[in-house]
């Protein structure tokens, strides 16, 4: 049987703290999946579910977005997606009584562990005006509720559309096409907070904003650089192809502030030499970069390229690229002691780089959050990219662009049409196929919709799952701008923090998880089992299909709740067909066909076992659908943080017990973090230089270049081996330290790592905690 939630909350800042570990996986990752999905779930539940995961029949890891192998294994899910799997398959439920039990207010202060351990939402709960607590409410009232209040706006851009990643491609494409026949581009959504700069960047120089590599490059690579990633929490089924791409020769330099055991030894725990011997050591140089310093390291070994004989694909410039002359003067521009300052490494370090660089063929970059959100993240990777082209590594086979998208089906999403900002052939494809008139005017993203809450601009949000209020910046001014508005939606599976932080009115609509069977009803009112598709990080399209029977009767399906709220707003004078939508995925995807280019036959195609790759010029056969028509070099000047004196430079980062603001325990195996989440782990030098022990705890003060500060408290200093004058902390602890104008330039992302930071003594023991 499964264990019963927490019935109150641990203690989270006092933790145990060990030294950190060097090799990822292993018996130990197989260990805490298996305890962790028989707490959740139970012996006979977990065995059926488990061994779906990531399957040509199966369902889609509802965590990250890394692809899957045309071959695949029994078990073909990681540590952290079986606690994702877990998480929502469990056999836990959140009923009325519960709401009954906690008024809203004691709710607002609990963890978001506490919250999101008490299991699966079971009905529809609204939250009246002035009302102290949850009550259920029906499915016809509660899209009454949302009618009344998004028709009696001024403007539909009163009203707000957001997306997290989980969201199908089926419900992502129904969700933008009833916000544009409402009349509002508002449509942000996690990619706004997480690649928004890497496809920003790419749209410009190479014409598509997304990745150019499929799975098998990686493993064809003579060279592949990490940088800004740490795979073993966040992606750890690549610590596979990593290790199939050490087998067949290639070498791998990890650029990181934090040494990351998953980059430093691999135990496949599929492997007896993973789960017996030591493993297979990953990276061959570890570059330990300031945070912030990637553009001025990629400037350099560009410059060295440019001076080393023979070295530039001069063929590949001329024939593919534009820009070359400009970018090439910024290049050789490059300042050494600018270079070493903004990167925290040695002349040496770089050189030995790029050795490795030269004798490559077939080099890769891949990169998650560590790139994109800094104030020059779009410059950063524009870099990357004159790094990749000047050696033809765009459009040949174990080379290429690798942006890791860090969860579920958000490239789906956006290829879904889920954007604020959409091209206009898009928007003349919906209005040809649909026939009425898009808004055309650009909408909202995460940053600018918090802005519209918080100054009455916009009266309601509506949140197609996610956890809006932790994963956004700025917490104080998020929640404020929150409880500002007049209604407040979320479409979920579980309780989270944004529950609780209400506007005047509130909804939770609970609805199917991936791993649940999803029937709706045919011609002849027999059920008929549905799927839906999402798109990975590097272009795959699949089909995902729940097995489970569904937390509760009363649960709708995303596809389902959108097309019957789109009936109730929009009401007999739309002429799209909401009702042959919502109980047949297969006409959805028709429709599909016929918008989205590369999509044509989708249903043929994503009946085929393993989906289908989408259409990609660079990489299929280098052309550039930029305005220029070829692949744009760029020259900007080369950007990094500059630090005051006494201050350190702070990123925000996952623990490896969570998936982004999803908390599946309180501890960080690999970092020796245990039974606690708020720490600040700092070089020891600075530490000493500061006055901090190890163990002693402190507030950290954000400070913002408009004079303000932003506070968290009372965090346990660690003494840990990061590059020096940084320091790194959890999320969404941390949030409230992110000012809502530090944003990237061009993609407006949160610039979450690199925050300038004091560290204030606040003499307080552990066991005062």
């Amino acid at each position: 049987m499964a264990t019963k939630p927490p019935a109150g909350d641990p203690v989270q800042d006092a933790p145990e703290v060990g030294a950190p570990q060097h090799a990822a996986a292993g018996l130990p990752a197989i260990g805490h999946s298996l305890r962790i999905a028989q707490q959740q779930m139970g012996v006979r539940r977990s065995a059926l579910t488990l061994l779906r995961i990531n399957q040509k029949d199966g369902f889609d890891c509802p965590g990250c977005a890394w692809p899957e192998p045309d071959k695949r294994p029994a078990i073909e899910f990681c540590e952290n997606g079986a606690k994702a799997v877990a998480e929502e398959a469990t056999l836990r439920r959140v009923t009325p009584a519960f709401f009954a039990a906690h008024p809203v207010a004691e709710l607002a202060t609990r963890s978001g562990y506490w919250l999101g351990q008490q299991g699966r939402l079971t009905e529809p709960m609204y939250l009246a005006e002035g009302a102290e607590r949850y009550e259920p409410v029906s499915w016809e009232r509660a899209f009454d509720i949302i009618a009344e209040e998004l028709t009696g706006l001024a403007s539909p851009d009163e009203a707000v559309f957001y997306t997290s990643g989980r969201t199908s491609n089926e419900a992502a494409f129904l969700y933008q096409l009833f916000a544009r026949e409402f009349g509002t581009n508002n449509l942000p959504d996690c990619s706004n907070m997480c690649h928004e700069s890497s496809g920003s960047a790419l749209t410009e120089t190479l014409g598509v904003g997304k990745g150019s590599v499929l799975l098998e490059d990686l493993h064809q690579a003579d060279l592949i650089i990490v940088a800004g990633q740490n795979p073993g929490t966040n992606h750890p089924r690549m610590l596979t192809a990593l290790e199939r791409a050490k087998a067949g020769g290639a070498r791998i330099i990890s650029v990181n502030p934090l040494p990351e055991a998953g980059l430093e030894r691999f135990r496949n725990p599929q492997t007896p030499r993973g789960l017996a011997g030591r493993g297979t050591p990953l990276t061959d140089l570890f570059l330990q970069i300031r945070l912030g310093g990637d553009q001025a390291l990629f400037r350099a070994l560009n410059r060295l390229i440019l001076e080393t004989e023979g070295a530039v694909d001069e063929e590949f410039v001329r024939t593919h690229t534009h820009g070359f002359e400009e970018f090439a003067e910024a290049a050789r521009g490059a300042d050494w002691d600018q270079t070493l300052t903004a990167t925290g490494l040695s002349r040496a370090e770089i050189e030995q780089a790029l050795a490795m660089v030269l004798a490559s063929r077939r080099t890769i970059v891949c990169w998650a959050m560590g790139l994109t959100q800094h104030k020059h993240a779009v410059p950063t990777i524009r870099e990357v990219v004159n790094f990749l082209l000047l050696r033809g590594n765009i459009g040949r086979p174990g080379a290429g662009v690798c942006p890791v998208r860090g969860h579920s089906n958000v490239q789906g999403d956006r290829t879904m049409g889920i954007f604020e900002r959409p091209a206009p052939a898009f928007l003349d494809a919906l209005e040809k196929e649909f026939g009425f008139a898009p808004p055309r005017e650009h909408g909202l993203d995460v940053v600018r919709a918090i802005r519209a809450l918080r100054d009455g601009q916009a009266k309601v949000f509506f949140a197609m799952g996610g956890n809006f209020v932790a994963a956004s910046p700025d917490t104080e001014v998020t929640e404020s701008a929150m409880r500002r508005a007049r209604l407040t939606v979320h479409v979920s599976t579980k309780l989270n923090r944004s529950h609780v932080v209400t506007g005047a009115r509130a909804l939770i609509l609970p609805t199917l998880g991936r791993t649940d069977r999803d029937l709706q009803p045919g011609p002849d009112g027999r059920p008929v089992a549905q799927f839906v598709t999402v798109e990975d990080s590097m272009g795959m399209v699949h089909a995902s299909r729940g097995r489970l029977e569904p937390a509760g009767p009363l649960l709708l399906s995303e596809p389902a709740i959108v097309c019957r709220l789109a009936r109730r707003v929009l009401g007999p004078g739309s002429r799209t067909p909401w009702e042959e939508f919502g109980r047949d995925y297969a006409a959805v995807r028709d429709r599909i066909a016929r918008v989205i280019p590369g999509f044509e036959d989708f249903n043929a195609k994503v009946a085929r076992p393993g989906g289908f790759a989408l259409p990609h010029g660079p990489r299929d056969d280098r052309s550039f659908p930029t305005a220029t028509g070829k692949a744009n070099f760029t020259a900007a000047e080369v950007e990094y943080p500059r630090l005051p004196d006494g201050r350190l430079l702070l990123q925000t980062l996952r623990s490896h017990d969570q998936y982004n603001t999803t908390i599946y325990g309180l501890n960080d195996r690999y970092r020796g973090i245990k039974n606690g989440r708020r720490v600040v782990l700092v070089h020891p030098e600075d530490a000493r230089e500061l006055g901090l022990p190890d163990g002693s705890y402190a507030d950290l003060v954000s400070e913002w270049t408009d004079g303000t500060e932003r506070r968290a408290t009372g965090f346990r200093v660690v003494h840990y081996p990061t590059a020096r004058g940084c320091a790194a902390s959890y999320y969404p602890e941390t949030n409230v330290l992110v000012p809502l104008d530090a944003t990237a330039d061009v993609s407006n992302t949160p610039a979450s790592k690199s925050l300038v930071i004091r560290l204030e003594p606040v003499g307080r023991a552990p066991e005062d905690a």
